[in-house]
């Protein structure tokens, strides 16, 4: 059964380094590469693994453009969605690839630990992408409607607005808990589920089950995204905009 907690492969001085932490740093060099490739071979008309990525890319902006409130807003938010998408994507697939999990060695007789093991099955891989999820969205709404704004979203000297805006503080803290084990428990489940279909049935059987973990890992990925580009959205809207326009 798959060990909750990532294995430890070695130890980089006081820095353990993980199969988890390796898989991280695989999936960023597929990416990098193919940001690489694909810059130097750009063609106006575009066929291929370009065809592909244009319509991923041009798919996930048109949609920032229909919940984010304005350009300057669309063109912060955007580079962080994508960025989610495609990494959390990435990440979620490979872990599905033959050898990722399976290939490795023993740790004394009976512990088995995989080299590589998918990197969103990891608790912290899942708390980190949502504490940037949040902090950015903090910071990208300082930017785009300005501290006095940003400020005003949770103090006020109104007793009831201060109430609620605390209430919205809480609520942000929260947003790190979902985001983070929303991932980490569908990618989790599916590991432990191919895991024991594959102990049971070494062939076929769990091939449905790939199947199914395929589709979650696009769905989880869109997922995570989606959520931040509206969290982003929200917070980069100006809180005072439906008043002043209402002339209150």
């Amino acid at each position: 059964m798959a060990a909750f907690a990532p294995e430890l492969i070695t130890k980089l001085g006081p820095l353990p380094i993980t199969n988890t932490f390796l898989h991280t740093f695989v999936v960023d060099g597929v990416l990098i590469g193919l940001a690489l490739y694909v810059s130097k071979n750009i063609s106006k008309i575009p066929h291929g693994i370009q065809n592909i990525i244009e319509l991923v890319i041009d798919g996930m902006y048109s949609l920032t453009e229909s919940i984010a409130t304005s350009k300057k807003a669309v063109e912060k938010i955007f580079p962080f969605v994508m960025t989610f998408f495609l990494f959390i994507f990435a990440a979620n697939f490979t872990g599905l690839l033959p050898g990722v999990g399976t290939i490795g060695f023993f740790h004394g007789k009976e512990e088995f630990v995989p080299i590589l093991r998918g990197a969103t099955s990891d608790i912290n891989v899942t708390f980190a992408l949502a504490l940037i999820s949040v902090i950015a969205t903090h910071v990208l709404s300082v930017q785009v409607t300005g501290i006095k704004d940003y400020l005003g979203r949770y103090f006020s000297i109104n007793p009831i607005n201060l109430y609620v805006g605390l209430l919205e503080l809480v609520a942000e803290f929260t947003k790190i808990i979902s985001l983070s084990f929303r991932l980490f428990g569908n990618i989790f489940a599916g590991e432990i589920a191919l895991h024991t279909i594959s102990n049971l049935v070494a062939f076929v059987a769990p091939l449905p089950f790939l199947l199914l973990e395929s589709i979650v890992s696009v769905v989880q990925a869109l997922v995570f995204s989606v959520l931040t580009l509206v969290f982003m959205a929200v917070l980069t809207t100006p809180h005072h905009a439906p008043a002043e326009e209402g002339g209150h």
